[in-house]
């Protein structure tokens, strides 16, 4: 047994040590070079373990801890020796990823700390004054007035009102498309999780029948490598939400072949069994035909690395709602997606809600580099905000929100999710709950999360 036991965060917060966390970070980092070899990875985390008991002084935790048994190292001590083990084993490239992907986490934590006053680059300013201007004109721009519409009996109206302005929105997306349909061979539809990309989809692809382009779909899920193979986050659970869980190397290939007119052999993925069949289904595109993806990362570079950015149309998807609470601030978008997500695995999925709330600080980890970057590269920005999904989250949701924040007070392991939870709280318990959903039409795209949608997903 290591002589570890305990590691102090960046916060002062004492936690139990883990090694597996070790594996992972060095496993991720691997993977992001191309490598695939987690017994390495497992043999360098020895490594690390071996080297921080013999360099690490037992150490005293900061005042007010309680104090540990054995060794104490910190975060960023571990850190450090991760990348020496990496380095003396001649791991250059994965070093080079690690040291990288840590200066950019800590650029990020100097960024909030200074509380920067400059525009974000990656923040779609001209869409958002668009739906903000909407959200006044229509009496949905804070709180307060949400409530008194829905007290007047308005929730069916809101209803009506906000489906056809995102309804209007993929309307004119179709049109832009119209004009560019003798240039473009692939339309690419991409958002972060939960942003109603699916439904989206789907409308789009309705849309573009009707103007005579015929489409084919391209489903990138078949490209996940073997589940064995994918990186693993802080709980040791297997992250879809990272591109390098793709093989982007061969979706680039196949779609490069695509284009020219060959016929490739899609791959087929085994969600089951968490195995990848190669050459599963052929697939060929005819000159008039168009390559439709619908991916959470489908405008990270590698993915369309050497394809003729003339001929690649590119759709983000986001729910941009513009409404403000009591406190004056902003419906965080991140948290409508989380809330979302929550109800979506919950019937889908049968998967826990506490466990996506915990776990949800990855999958934005994620997003910030992967996604956010590439906002402002797109041809055009869908608006997902639903002002009335808010009411019925409220009667969904609420209790659970309010049991998390009891249950995550004083336990260090779980800080983003109290920080998260307790924001959700302070959000729902603002809204006037909406119980029944009937007047919300089986197409809406809430339906895509909360069930009873006309399309299947």
């Amino acid at each position: 047994m290591s002589k570890i036991r305990r590691v102090i965060k960046r916060t002062g917060a004492i936690v139990p040590f883990n090694k597996e966390r070790i594996v992972n970070a060095i496993y991720r980092a691997a993977v992001a070079v191309g490598g695939r070899d987690r017994s390495t990875a497992e043999d360098l985390a020895d490594q690390v373990v071996a080297m921080l008991e013999k360099t690490t002084p037992p150490g005293q935790p900061p005042v007010g801890a309680s104090a540990p048994t054995g060794r104490c190292p910190t975060v960023e001590e571990i850190q450090d020796v991760v990348e020496k083990v990496l380095i003396e084993n001649g791991h250059a490239r994965t070093a080079k990823h690690y040291i990288l992907y840590r200066e950019e986490r800590a650029r990020r934590r100097r960024e909030r700390a200074e509380r920067s006053a400059r525009p974000y680059e990656n923040i779609p300013w001209r869409k958002i004054w668009e739906v903000l201007d909407w959200a006044v004109d229509h009496n949905l721009h804070t709180f307060e007035r949400l409530n008194t519409r829905i007290a007047r009996g308005g929730f069916a109206e809101i209803v009506r009102e906000t489906d056809r302005a995102y309804n209007e929105d993929i309307t004119t997306a179709s049109e832009v498309i119209r004009e560019r349909r003798d240039a473009i061979k692939i339309v690419i539809i991409a958002g972060p999780s939960s942003s109603g990309k699916t439904t989206t989809t789907t409308k789009l692809s309705h849309l573009l029948g009707k103007m005579g382009l015929s489409l084919v779909p391209l489903t990138v899920d078949n490209y996940f490598f073997d589940l064995e193979l994918h990186p693993r986050d802080e709980f040791g659970d297997y992250d879809f939400e990272t591109p390098q869980a793709l093989d982007l190397e061969m979706i680039n290939e196949h779609l490069k072949r695509l284009i020219a007119g060959e016929e490739v052999l899609i791959p087929f993925y085994d969600f089951k069994t968490g195995k990848r069949h190669e050459d599963h289904t052929p697939m060929r595109v005819e000159q008039d035909e168009v390559i439709l993806i619908d991916s959470l990362h489908g405008l990270f570079p590698d993915m369309m690395q050497g394809v003729d950015h003339e001929i690649i149309f590119k759709l983000y998807i986001e729910p941009l709602l513009q409404m403000k609470g009591p406190d004056g601030r902003f419906v965080r978008w991140t948290d409508l997606r989380l809330m979302r997500r929550m109800v979506r695995d919950a019937i889908h999925r049968a998967y826990d809600p506490q466990q996506t709330l915990e776990h949800w600080h990855y999958v934005r980890s994620s997003e910030l580099r992967n996604i956010i970057p590439y906002i402002n590269t797109t041809d055009y920005i869908v608006n997902s905000g639903l002002p009335y999904e808010l009411p019925i989250m409220r009667a969904r949701l609420f209790a659970r929100f309010e049991k998390w924040v009891e249950l995550y007070q004083d336990d260090p392991l779980h800080t983003d999710a109290l920080m998260r939870a307790e924001r959700v709280h302070r959000l729902l318990s603002a809204i006037t709950p909406v119980e029944d959903d009937s007047a919300i039409p089986p197409d809406s795209l809430l339906r895509e999360f909360i069930g009873g949608s006309c399309y299947e997903y």
